[in-house]
């Protein structure tokens, strides 16, 4: 049970599990640097007592590792879990007597408490620009609050039990905002606030909005967590705190009593202004675009107030273990949720979104040698459920044909997919249809396509695990690599431009008796260099974040009949990087510079990374 970021760090410390770092440092690209460096060696939380420009200390990586993630809500996990299931059944608590009197300290928890006169969050008010400024890339578009929660309420059914807490970035400094009076909100499609935003736009009605950091970590977590429709983040929190959380109003707007700051306003109803770019979790800049913004009226924060802050980058990152704590607590209730699935596994390294791994039943005809008929049921019900709805990438295959397959070993999937699936049948795309935001791979923002890759049955095919004796590349490539067994990476020339490819590609894929040369090869990877694309989390990473599948898949001895694409042969995809992608996340010289002597032997940060 915590109350504060305080708590947190006194806790971490006491458990010798958080590095305080007494220097002076700049928020600005040095302070993220050090953070991906700790992080990546799985190192311990960071309190950086001095940053420069502000009063407040800055805390980040509480949620670094799994280990550190899980303890934080060591005592309260299973009763969430439980809780998770239940709600999309709760017939079956009813029937569960012993489990619903366990869960009664919990239900007790979730009820949010009103109380106006002990809120330690407005021990006192500060402003925007006196907050620890996170500049976590150099072409990052200014700073940003980067684990914030976002509270809002519809207008039409007010109340904390209905109301939406998500985590969509707050852009507080930089392009044309007024200084310390305005702040970037960016939301993406399929965002909560996105429907009360409509609804106050409906009613010609304010949107009071509260952007709360800190406070007991449950809410972070909250923030992040897809809950099933009707159970409020806030009554989640206060199940993963084992402690109700505690709210006032002032202003029309509501105030989480325990967090370590709350940004209070009201978000304009038509007008936007540019916000970004920003470095996102898909290892890639999230350019400027006009978005919704918050018309800043107070800053207020608690006594003793701690800034927690993460850093964003390609995964894996802190962010990752956000999904595993997810899958923890969500992963029972899935069930429930979509009748006939049984697993579903988010790929990190490939930017979550991009790619999901998904195990259903296939009984629609047991009588009959299976083939894909339920699978395809299911997946269509995976796509439209919940933030899995924004899947580029959806793969699919039958429990049946292995029930011990582990959803997580992503080779083993992989290897037990390629085996079974028909390219001439197993294919199903969605052309011109809704994406994640962050998502550059079509050229338009929130429009793309996806595509179901289904596999139920028997193996069809034995995947070689090396090349083939006499390898026939298409014109322009020059290498060939293995990645895991039946699939390789191929890489030459740069991307020009997809007309030129399509055709390119029609007349090296139409080519006679060409599947044969490939045999017991299922999937080809084309990208820039075939070294880096033969790692395993480099293929994952590059090959579903860089592709478009609309535009980016073809098919050795391919077809078209009627609208079905199929091919005889291995799949394609085209994984090189497009004109319209959105740069890659690099780091700038000065600043390696900066914390390479920063940790070398002498340096006030040696062995720490």
């Amino acid at each position: 049970m915590y109350k504060s970021t305080e708590d947190v760090v006194k806790d971490l410390e006491k458990k010798k599990d958080l590095r305080r770092i007494s220097m002076e440092l700049d928020a600005e690209l040095v302070i993220p640097a050090i953070h991906r460096r700790v992080n990546a060696v799985g190192g311990p939380a960071l309190l950086f007592e001095k940053v420069k420009g502000s009063p407040f200390p800055a805390v980040s990586n509480l949620f670094g590792t799994r280990d550190r993630a899980f303890y934080l809500f060591r005592d309260t996990i299973k009763s969430a879990q439980k809780l998770t299931k239940y709600k999309g059944n709760p017939v079956r608590l009813l029937k569960n007597p012993v489990d619903a009197l366990k869960l009664l300290p919990s239900l007790w928890n979730a009820l949010p408490l009103r109380n106006q006169w002990n809120v330690p969050a407005m021990y006192a008010q500060t402003s925007l620009h006196l907050l620890p400024q996170i500049k976590s890339w150099p072409k990052d578009g200014g700073a940003f609050v980067t684990l914030p929660q976002v509270y809002s309420e519809h207008p039409e059914f007010p109340g904390v039990k209905q109301s939406n807490l998500g985590m969509y970035r707050v852009q507080i400094s930089g392009n044309n905002y007024i200084v310390d009076k305005e702040a970037g909100v960016h939301y993406q499609i399929h965002r909560g606030i996105g429907v009360h935003h409509a609804a106050a736009i409906q009613k010609n009605q304010p949107l009071k909005v509260s952007v709360f950091v800190g406070g007991p970590p449950s809410m972070t977590l909250s923030a992040v967590m897809p809950l099933p429709e009707g159970l409020s983040e806030l009554m989640f929190a206060g199940v993963m705190n084992g402690r109700r959380i505690r709210y006032a109003r002032k202003n029309g707007n509501v105030i989480s009593a325990d967090a370590d700051f709350v940004i209070t306003g009201t978000l304009e109803l038509h007008e936007t202004k540019p916000e970004g770019p920003f470095g996102d979790h898909l290892g890639y800049y999230s350019l400027v675009h006009p978005f919704p913004y918050l018309r800043v009226e107070n800053v207020y924060h608690r006594k003793n107030a701690i800034w927690p802050f993460t850093v964003v980058s390609r995964p894996p990152a802190e962010d990752s273990y956000f999904g595993e704590l997810i899958h923890e607590i969500a992963s029972p209730a899935i069930p429930d949720s979509i009748p006939g699935l049984h697993a579903l596994h988010a790929v990190d390294v490939a930017g979550v979104h991009p790619l999901l791994l998904a195990v259903g039943s296939e009984r629609y005809v047991p009588y009959e040698s299976r083939r894909p008929m339920e699978i395809l049921t299911i997946a269509n019900a995976v796509l439209g459920f919940n933030q899995t709805s924004l899947a580029k990438y959806l793969f699919m295959v039958a429990s049946e044909d292995n029930p011990e397959l582990d959803i997580h070993d992503i080779p083993a999937y992989l290897e037990h997919l390629l085996e079974r699936i028909d390219f001439t049948r197993d294919l199903h795309f969605q052309t011109s249809t809704t994406m994640d935001t962050l998502d550059y791979s079509s050229i338009g923002v929130n429009e793309g396509s996806k595509v179901v890759f289904a596999a139920a049955g028997a193996a069809i095919r034995k995947l070689a695990t090396d090349l083939p004796g006499v390898v026939s590349l298409p014109s322009g490539f020059q290498k060939a690599r293995m990645v895991m067994p039946g699939v390789v990476a191929i890489s030459g020339k740069n991307f020009s431009d997809y007309k030129t490819v399509q055709r390119e590609m029609s007349a090296y894929t139409q080519k006679k008796g060409l599947a044969r040369k490939w045999e017991g090869i299922a999937l080809i990877v084309l990208s820039e260099d075939a070294d880096f694309t033969s790692d395993m989390n480099n293929f994952l990473w590059e090959t579903f974040t860089k592709s478009n599948p609309s535009h980016d898949i073809y098919g050795i001895e391919s077809f078209q009949e009627f609208k079905h694409f199929g091919c005889y042969g291995p799949l394609i995809i085209d994984a090189r990087k497009k004109k319209h992608h959105a740069p890659e996340l690099e780091e700038d010289a000065a600043t390696r510079r900066i914390v390479e002597k920063l940790a070398s032997k002498g340096g006030e940060l040696y062995g720490l990374y």
